[in-house]
């Protein structure tokens, strides 16, 4: 048995932002999403960079190949930055997250690299668990115990990452993870994460079993909740092939 990714994607500016800054890839094999950063223009650039860089990687690869493929289109990424930059410094400053998911041909392994705080999500067996962890300013009081899981939520400086891919030195996360048939997995700018609680995530996971609709499902729950920035959603299904 060879399991495979299917996905679905929807992305949308919400209610107060003017445009997207968002970018988004939902391939055969890979899963990304960016959430720019800078400025309107160099914001929508950032990511458009990012996303092209990370959807080289779509292709059938072996286990041991996808953490390599996919730090070198990160780096790729961060040197696309820089390059827009060096070609106009008004950009100077622009950036953008990137989570990916990438699964390799066999299907018996997946990974993850991770910079920023949009987000991977894990639906097993009916429990929600979120893979990445936020490089944000919150994220790393609430690791030092000074204060609460529950009192980020509304903290005032949520949206401060600490890490982005701005074209200079960056640490990204990389996870290599077993998939099992019937795993969902959600990837999405803080646009969702920020508005809709876990638990109404998984609860929306669990209860649409269309991929498509249940994208759709999240951008419409985070546009409900105000849609104070831009949304985009990726959700995707182990299946066998």
């Amino acid at each position: 048995m060879t399991l495979m990714l299917r996905s679905a994607a929807v992305s949308d500016p919400g209610l107060i932002r003017s445009g997207n800054q968002d970018a988004v890839h939902a391939g055969s094999w890979l899963l990304a999403v960016a959430d720019g950063m800078g400025g309107m223009a160099a914001g929508d650039l950032a990511s458009a960079i990012a996303i092209q860089a990370i959807a080289r990687v779509d292709i059938e690869l072996p286990d041991e190949a996808l953490v390599p493929a996919l730090r070198g289109a990160v780096e790729a990424a961060s040197a696309g930055i820089r390059d827009a930059v060096a070609e106009d410094p008004s950009r100077q400053g622009m950036g953008t997250t990137l989570t990916a998911l990438l699964i390799s041909a066999t299907g018996t392994r997946v990974a993850l690299a991770h910079v920023g705080d949009s987000r991977a999500y894990l639906l097993r067996d009916g429990a929600l668990r979120q893979v990445t962890r936020d490089d944000t300013f919150v994220q790393m009081l609430v690791d030092e115990g000074v204060i609460t899981p529950e009192q980020a939520i509304n903290h005032p400086r949520r949206a401060v990452v600490t890490q982005a891919i701005q074209g200079e030195r960056i640490d990204p996360a990389y996870l290599v993870a077993e998939p099992r048939q019937g795993d969902r997995w959600l990837l999405c700018s803080d646009g969702l994460s920020n508005v809709v609680r876990a638990d109404t995530l998984a609860a929306t996971l669990s209860s649409y079993p269309d991929r498509q609709d249940c994208a759709k499902r999240l951008v419409d729950l985070a546009l409900r909740a105000g849609g104070p920035d831009n949304i985009t959603v990726v959700v995707a299904d182990i299946e066998e092939g």
